[in-house]
């Protein structure tokens, strides 16, 4: 199993003020010189991470204090320069809210290039709320996210002559990517999955397939995955295609585990925290999705403990840990947990690991990190290929 470090950038001094952590909060919360101090500490914490041996995972996301990490390509651009191990994942740029495919096919080969070829690219449908902010219709919206897929790819592969694009939603009178990048035919491709259904369509492209925090859910969508991969390829995908995501909170006691957790909590707390109106504008979740929600109420998106109880937004760090969205604990007791989710849900070769969280701060981070590296990831490692059938129980 390879370990992607991932924080989302949050800009926690917000997080105590009333009200929603995105679109509405008001500017004048931030203070700029705070932020600025707050990315430059990431950053270190991502190169401290090239250091240990781990891989590096940024994210995007628009108006909101959980989240200041507004271009994933920005960011990687500084740390392709600064790192000299790590591969470096874009997990995402949500594709259907840009309204210049060209543009981000264009960041991608150059931080391709400035990285020597260690880049990793996720594609991804994006946050619901983020609409109000590209000012982009929910209507027709996974239409435009494969066309621009379609150009982006057309883009990056392009070894021949300058080509237009006459698309439904996009228009080019010339494609001309320079520089092109490195990694042939294009640096590796991700997507995530919430469902068995959506991990599907990864599958079939051969694609790298994540999912975020979905405890047990986890298993059926990586069965789904691999089910399609083995009908589109004839052969079993790798776990090194499979990728998870969860907190961790590692140290050298239980205790201080636990501490570090509950300063770390505040991520859980602080997503939730969104108004209504923004959930699932209308047009932007598919009918079938929209059904399933309807059918099982308000918990419908919340994940399951091992008893089917939904998790509670406010539950305890044990409901969290019981959920499988935190490891917390030992450098032993981490890998045991870790290797024990890893069995329940099929195996994955990819642990997305949000080693800083909410509130905790860079010394504690570093801590976590370094332990993680030296006492988990070698353990993590030798963790074997679960052999599945081909044949899966219903994925759903």
């Amino acid at each position: 199993m390879k370990i992607w470090q991932f924080s989302e950038q949050a800009y926690h001094p917000a997080f105590q003020a009333p009200g929603s952590m995105r679109v509405t909060l008001p500017q004048h919360l931030c203070d700029p010189v705070e932020a600025g101090q707050l990315l430059n500490r990431y950053l270190d914490e991502y190169l401290l991470a090239d250091e240990l041996g781990l891989n590096i995972m940024v994210n995007e996301h628009h108006a909101a204090a959980t989240c200041m990490s507004t271009s994933c390509m920005t960011t990687l651009a500084i740390l392709a320069r600064q790192t000299r191990k790590a591969r470096l994942l874009a997990l995402g740029v949500p594709l259907a809210n840009r309204s210049n495919p060209l543009r981000v096919a264009e960041e991608i080969a150059m931080v391709d290039c400035l990285s020597g070829g260690r880049l990793e690219v996720g594609l991804v449908k994006g946050a619901a709320y983020e609409l109000f902010m590209s000012n982009r219709q929910p209507t027709g919206f996974m239409d435009r996210f494969w066309e621009a897929h379609d150009l982006i790819l057309a883009a990056l592969t392009n070894q021949g002559d300058n080509f237009s694009w006459e698309g439904e939603h996009f228009h080019y009178r010339t494609v001309s990517l320079w520089p092109r990048p490195i990694q042939q035919p294009h640096p590796p491709i991700w997507g995530t999955a919430s469902s068995a259904s959506s991990a599907r369509e990864y599958g079939r492209r051969d694609y790298h397939c994540a999912t975020f925090l979905s405890g047990a859910v986890a298993r059926s969508v990586f069965a789904g995955y691999r089910e399609a991969y083995a009908e589109a390829h004839g052969r079993q995908p790798s776990q090194d295609k499979l990728a998870y995501l969860a907190l961790v909170a590692c140290a050298d006691d239980t205790a201080t585990a636990f501490r570090r957790a509950e300063r770390m909590k505040s991520y859980f707390t602080t997503a939730a925290r969104l108004d209504p109106q923004f959930r699932n504008p209308w047009g932007f979740n598919a009918v079938e999705a929209n059904v399933r929600m309807l059918q099982a109420g308000p918990a419908a998106m919340r994940p399951r403990m091992r008893n089917g109880e939904p998790l509670p937004v406010d539950g305890s760090i044990e409901q969290y840990m019981d959920a499988g969205l935190f490891f917390v604990g030992t450098p032993d007791e981490v890998y045991s947990q870790l290797a024990r989710f890893h069995g329940e849900t099929g195996g994955f070769g990819n642990l997305l690991m949000m080693g800083q969280a909410g509130e905790l701060d860079h010394a504690e981070t570093a801590d976590n990190l370094t332990l993680v590296a030296r006492e988990v990831a070698p353990r993590l490692a030798e963790l074997p290929e679960h052999n599945l059938e081909v044949r899966y129980e219903a994925v759903g």
